[in-house]
């Protein structure tokens, strides 16, 4: 039976997001970039960045000199991240592959994989410039094979974000904008004067950006529907209590909105957590916004049995998982619901989120339960063919098509069928003789 030695606060009402029409504001910029493109983008871009340069595309030549700012370190590190992100990727490619089988004599079917034609990815940059996001964007959409991958990340306090150009940049996009929010999802997705319009979007965001995504689903694809980062904790007896609790801490300072859950088999575990984070809050500069993740969602389950932790995680379906056990593997076969695993003390979650080479971009709210998170297969298209070549059998299957579609009153699918039965085979077919 589960008992909570922590609990997430009751609302206060005070949430902005409960204060503000997010599906109104973005639907009216939205109709607006459609209606007036270029100009609604500039107009956004000023209003909500102040922001306005000559073209907020660079050029080759910008590039260069953003690039040529940015410390030799953060360059090298940028490359390390990029190489272990790239060969996952390649290797999650390796693993798709195309099919042609001959079903019958003469009837072949198969699949392609064929990649996204133009895919826009959206780097955040609100309050921290992101630059991972352009390496799970970006770098993942070439390593699948996209011809033009377009970048799109927001300036920061009125700046150009170097480090995060350069991630781009080395992440392979053909172009990048400095351009951010609502104006640059929906420019990306629907065209404008200067901007292409793109087939696909990828990439977290704030909540206007992740409703933007969700309005222009159907015209464009998406990858996710995004909402605030998750973290949940699998932990038994063994596991340290400072650990836990820097963990927790790692994904609640992205902002005021994280769940950050503890599921544990110990009660000195879990009571030790909470005075751990408690005093970690005192030392760490981003509590401003991790304290308030914390009360509000923050949440410690005692539980009888690691089975009984594995079950209710898998209730949760929470986007990153960490397995503090003296068995982690354990959770791969007794867990089905999560957006990515993270087995022993030996990693954590900020590896995945920056450097390990796995995709940060991930299901939250329980999407889990019916979809992993981006990679490779996202920005592929698995198509079918079929060819028949032998006459026999296309008049057999003409013969069967003609009695399935009339099963269903569909009669011009089943004159299809009729045709080749008539031409094949030598039926007589009496709405041929009309």
């Amino acid at each position: 039976m589960a008992q909570y030695l922590k609990s997430k606060a009751s609302p206060d009402g005070n949430d902005s997001a409960q204060t503000l029409n997010v599906p109104n504001i973005v639907k009216g910029v939205i109709d607006d970039i459609r209606a007036n493109g270029d100009k609604a983008v500039r107009s956004y871009s000023e209003k909500f960045d102040k922001w306005s340069p000559e073209s907020f595309r660079l050029s080759e030549s910008q590039i260069d000199k953003i690039v040529s700012q940015v410390p030799a370190q953060t360059v090298a590190d940028i490359k390390t991240v990029q190489n272990n992100v790239r060969a996952f990727a390649l290797a999650q490619r390796d693993t798709i592959t195309d099919l042609e089988m001959e079903i019958r004599p003469g009837v072949h079917l198969g699949h392609k994989n064929i990649p996204i034609n133009c895919v826009g990815a959206y780097i955040p940059g609100g309050r921290y410039p992101l630059l991972a996001s352009a390496h799970m964007t970006i770098l993942t959409a070439k390593a699948a094979g996209v011809p033009k991958v377009i970048g799109c990340t927001p300036p920061i306090n009125g700046q150009i974000p170097p480090a995060t150009v350069a991630a781009m940049h080395y992440a392979g996009a053909d172009e990048i904008w400095i351009l951010g929010g609502v104006q640059a999802v929906a420019a990306m997705a629907m065209g404008t004067e200067t901007m292409h319009k793109v087939d696909f979007i990828a990439g977290p965001g704030n909540a206007f950006v992740a409703e933007a995504k969700r309005q222009l689903f159907g015209e464009i694809g998406i990858d996710l529907p995004a909402g605030p980062t998750e973290v949940l904790i699998v932990a038994d007896r063994k596991a340290d209590s400072t650990t836990v609790a820097t963990d927790l801490l790692s994904q609640a300072e992205h902002g005021p909105d994280t769940p950050a859950v503890l599921i544990t088999t110990s009660r000195e575990v879990g009571e030790a957590s909470i005075r751990e984070v408690d005093r970690l809050l005192k030392v760490l500069p981003t509590a401003p916004l991790a304290s308030v993740s914390w009360k509000r969602f923050g949440e410690v389950i005692l539980v009888d049995s690691l089975d009984e932790a594995y079950k209710l995680a898998d209730d949760y379906a929470s986007e990153h998982v960490q397995i503090l056990t003296e068995n982690p593997r354990e959770a791969l076969e007794k867990m089905t619901n999560y957006g990515a695993l993270f087995l022993g003390d030996k990693t954590c979650v900020s590896y995945g989120d920056k450097v390990i080479g796995t995709n940060h971009v991930l299901p939250t709210k329980k999407a889990g339960r019916f979809t992993g998170g981006l990679w490779v297969g996202k920005f592929l298209k698995t198509v079918t063919y079929q060819q028949v070549c032998s006459e026999a059998e296309s008049g057999e299957l003409g013969r069967l098509c003609g009695r399935a579609a009339r099963a269903e009153n569909f009669e011009g699918h089943a004159r299809s069928g009729d045709l080749r039965a008539n031409l094949y085979l030598g039926d007589d077919i009496a709405w041929l003789r009309k």
